[in-house]
């Protein structure tokens, strides 16, 4: 039995020798790369999860929180999304705003839904993401919560408001600078066609413009802050910055604030209560005048939030957005004086000091 096995081992090894040198190479080849294949797919897709930017979500008290999460999260992939994704979430979210909290449980369910991680604290969520969309829909929070994102040196997306009055924005903004954090905050609006448009130049300087939206308030917000944000965000994107003062007025259903900007422009934001809702203006320029447009969607603002968490460049000078609070917060000081004009310098003055008092001990 010994003896032929021998016999044939001694067989299959002389039909071996007499193979052709290139078929034992491609035998061998073969063999390498069933071998080494599995190691390289494996090194590729550890490059690709390498990639990603995981995204954790605050607040889950907003309607943006699913829209976002859909769109940063969609297959096949979106390109223009820069390999983005939401990966955690923490619920809370305001406690004492009604509207909000109620939301908490429907929407955290639906982020559940898509495969998104719930956790228990800002701590443990910031264990597990590089960047942070700071979603909560009550602006009071929004400084203890930035605050935790700032220390662990995270980008972050706050969205609107920045917070309940202008010296917390202040606030924000400064920690954000100590820590040298990348932050930036918008509305959905400015990204809207129509007033990129007006902003890239369609009408040349712009002298003019009224923009117009929903205007619903909330108490512990100041006026404007809770929904007419929309339509101010529209007129600060074609006006820019540079206004001085402003004059404002309010009815049950209605807000007006005039603003006038450095050489004589003039800007307006209509709020609206009652009657039928929308959004939109127009923009009187040197060269023409043009329609701001309506609303656009959340995409255009969340292929701007990728980008952002991908550069770490803020696509808006954070003065800007300061200012146009300050436009804001400038407006309810006027409506309290019954309409009597309210200089931006003087608001900021104010909020600067404030916001050293909330700041104590902080940074």
């Amino acid at each position: 039995m010994n003896n032929q096995l021998k016999n044939s081992d001694h067989r299959h090894l002389k039909e071996a020798s007499k193979m052709p040198m290139f078929t034992v190479q491609m035998v061998n080849r073969r063999a390498v790369l069933a071998f080494v294949m599995p190691m390289l797919i494996a090194v590729g897709l550890q490059a690709q999860d390498d990639d990603t930017l995981r995204i954790g979500v605050i607040g889950l008290d907003t309607s943006h929180v699913s829209a976002f999460t859909k769109a940063f999260n969609q297959e096949p992939a979106n390109p223009e999304m820069q390999n983005c994704r939401v990966v955690a979430a923490y619920p809370y979210g305001s406690r004492t705003i009604e509207s909000s909290f109620s939301r908490i449980p429907k929407y955290t369910d639906e982020m559940k839904g898509m495969g998104i991680e719930i956790v228990d604290s800002i701590d443990e969520l910031l264990k597990r993401v590089d960047c942070v969309l700071l979603e909560t829909n009550d602006g009071k929070p929004h400084l203890e919560q930035a605050m935790k994102v700032f220390k662990a040196g995270k980008p972050v997306f706050i969205d609107k408001p920045v917070a309940s009055n202008l010296a917390e924005v202040v606030a924000i903004y400064r920690a954000a600078k100590h820590f040298d954090v990348p932050m930036f905050s918008s509305s959905s609006l400015r990204y809207s066609e129509g007033a990129q448009a007006i902003r890239n130049g369609k009408v040349g300087e712009v002298l003019g413009c009224n923009a117009y939206s929903p205007a619903s308030t909330e108490p512990s917000h100041t006026d404007l802050f809770w929904y007419g944000i929309h339509g101010v965000e529209s007129l600060y994107t074609c006006m820019g910055t540079g206004c001085e003062s402003v004059r404002h007025t309010s009815t049950a259903g209605r807000e007006l604030a005039v603003g006038v900007w450095s050489g004589g422009r003039i800007g307006t934001f209509h709020g609206i209560r009652d009657g039928k809702g929308g959004y939109g203006g127009t923009a009187f320029g040197e060269k023409g005048i043009a329609p701001i447009g309506d609303y656009g969607g959340y995409k255009p603002l969340v292929v701007e939030i990728a980008k952002f968490f991908r550069t770490r460049q803020a696509p808006i000078d954070p003065q800007e957005t300061i200012e146009l609070y300050a436009f804001m917060e400038a407006a309810a000081k006027s409506n309290r004086r019954d309409g009597a004009p309210v200089k931006i310098a003087d608001v900021m003055a104010d909020a600067e000091k404030a916001a050293n008092d909330l700041l104590a001990g902080k940074l």
